[in-house]
């Protein structure tokens, strides 16, 4: 068997975290949600059966919790710190597709999140 294409997703994880550019999102807080879609060769997993030959999304998962709880004032710098975190510990991981939006964002709308998009890539 011959897999083309190969994901590992995280999909609506949600963080309470102090990010923005107010000062009473950095006191009171909000609450956030990731979806990751980490491109990956998935393809000795699938015959061993071992988590060594993978990406361990619990691992993905600590370190998304780790940095979350790391104040910053735009979701731009989260997301990019975050991306090059997982670069850096999982070598494995090929591209990256990430959204992280922030729920009901006090910007005086009717909205349920607002954030950002990004996908990057080692090269």
């Amino acid at each position: 068997m011959k897999i083309n294409n190969s994901y590992i997703f995280l999909k609506d994880v949600s963080f309470y975290a102090y990010h923005g550019v107010a000062p009473q999102e950095t006191k009171i807080g909000n609450e956030f949600v990731i979806n990751l879609k980490l491109k990956t060769d998935i393809s000795r997993a699938a015959e061993t059966d071992e988590v060594a030959d993978t990406v361990s999304y619990a691992d993905v998962h600590a370190a998304l919790k780790e940095e979350m709880a790391i104040p910053s004032k735009l979701l731009e710098h989260v997301c990019g710190r975050i991306c090059r975190r997982l670069l850096k510990e999982f070598p494995a991981i090929e591209e990256i597709e990430m959204s992280l939006a922030k729920r009901n964002p006090p910007m005086g709308a009717d909205i349920e999140t607002a954030g950002i998009e990004l996908q990057v890539s080692r090269i």
